[in-house]
């Protein structure tokens, strides 16, 4: 589940195809930056970061911490070499702690739901999000693309499933959320508080990305 993913799967031929990979990379995580310290300032102090990859320049704890140095992070990812390095470069205390159930959560899925066909993405999100409390948010990324990049991209990759998630499903993950503007957009103009507009048409591939906040539940009706 480690993003980007694409690093263990012949990756001359995969740049081969798409020689922009590496800016695309970059671009999602100058996005994930953005997202986790807007998301600190709307007060989250908690975060869940899902296939985290290997540690990068800003993490999410440090992305984090720059607005509140009290913010915890816990990274979940099941590859061994991440773990393992993660584990030698990224040991401080905030790693250690859990999720404090009941509070909002800042859930990071970057560069993930693409390893996963569209149904089992989409039930994932769902189980993840509604496990949260309300006021939290998902932060979630996905690389998409036409069908000669993407679909490309799809079929040469050789390290596990990839799926190439065209933008009507992508915004289908954000479903019972709502959307922080500018809402679903390429990852490198996603600015928050920016107004929303419709989705510009792409060739090759893109990484597609969003924010959503989870509303309060409905008051339980009372008595009349």
């Amino acid at each position: 589940m480690s993003r980007p993913g694409w690093r263990s799967s012949r990756p001359e031929r995969l740049l081969q195809i798409h020689p922009q990979l590496p800016q695309l990379a970059r671009e999602n995580r100058l996005f994930l930056g953005r997202a986790v310290r807007w998301l600190a300032r709307q007060g989250i102090r908690q975060f869940l970061d899902i296939g985290s990859g290997l540690p990068r320049a800003e993490n999410t704890h440090q992305a984090a911490q720059a607005v509140d140095p009290s913010c915890r992070v816990v990274y979940a990812d099941n590859d061994p070499v991440v773990v393992g390095h993660a584990t030698a470069l990224l040991a401080h205390p905030v790693v250690a702690r859990l999720i404090t159930p009941g509070e909002p959560v800042g859930l990071i899925m970057a560069m993930v739901l693409h390893f996963f066909e569209a149904a089992t993405a989409g039930k994932i999100v769902a189980v993840l999000t509604d496990w949260l409390a309300p006021g939290s948010y998902a932060v979630i990324s996905v690389g998409s693309g036409d069908e000669r990049t993407g679909g490309t991209l799809a079929r040469e990759y050789r390290a596990g499933e990839l799926h190439n998630h065209p933008p009507k499903q992508v915004a289908g993950f954000f479903a019972g959320l709502d959307l922080v503007p500018p809402g679903l957009t390429d990852a490198r103009d996603w600015t928050p508080g920016t107004p929303a507009g419709p989705l510009a048409a792409h060739r090759g591939g893109r990484i597609l990305a969003g924010a959503g906040r989870k509303p309060a539940s409905d008051p339980t009706p009372q008595p009349g």
